[in-house]
């Protein structure tokens, strides 16, 4: 027999027979054990649907970056990545640590290399991608055709859950691609 079980067959013992067969009451002592965990249950599944909620609106804004973009046949300057940030920040509701970084990356099948024509940051990167990191990103890449170029948006923003109930602070990344729609190169002068 447990020490548990134990404890409250001596608790029993002492209490009057008649308070023993009592049940009315029971019901406020249930509510007062089960209420923290309901609570606890309500404050978890906001927390979680609110993690996956900003995850899919970042989703969501940096497949519009790209696509918006994507349809450009104008040179892209600061301006219009600045115009991007900005709709950005205005589609995600949790502003905080907002990154992006766009790029267009070239590739080339007798080197069997990519190359970045332009890329552009705003927010937390502190580096704008080029041929030297570019590497990095190779198997991320999809195949791609000789000299065919590729709009590449990265966002990165921090989810800081409302509630505390065993989940942190999340870094939100995507890694989204897109090719371009009506010129093959878009000419940036970010």
């Amino acid at each position: 027999m447990s020490l548990v079980s134990t404890m409250i067959k001596r608790l029993l013992s002492h209490c009057p027979k008649s308070f023993r067969a009592r049940e009315d009451g029971s019901i406020a002592v249930e509510a007062v054990l089960v209420a923290p965990m309901l609570f606890w249950t309500i404050m978890a599944g906001y927390t979680y649907f609110e993690a996956y909620r900003q995850s899919a609106s970042n989703i969501k804004a940096a497949h519009t970056i790209g696509d918006l973009i994507s349809r450009e046949t104008r040179e892209i300057n600061s301006a219009y990545i600045d115009v991007m940030e900005e709709m950005f920040s205005l589609m995600v509701a949790n502003q905080a640590d907002l990154k992006i970084r766009i790029s267009l990356v070239l590739y080339d099948v007798a080197a069997d290399s990519h190359s970045v024509n332009w890329s552009a940051i705003r927010g937390g990167f502190t580096e704008k991608l080029t041929d030297a990191n570019i590497g990095q990103y190779k198997d991320a890449l999809p195949p791609m055709s000789d000299q065919n170029t590729l709009i590449l948006v990265e966002t990165s923003n921090t989810f800081v859950p409302l509630f505390r109930v065993g989940l942190g602070n999340i870094e939100l990344e995507n890694f989204i691609f897109t090719r371009p729609r009506f010129a093959n190169n878009i000419k940036g002068n970010v």
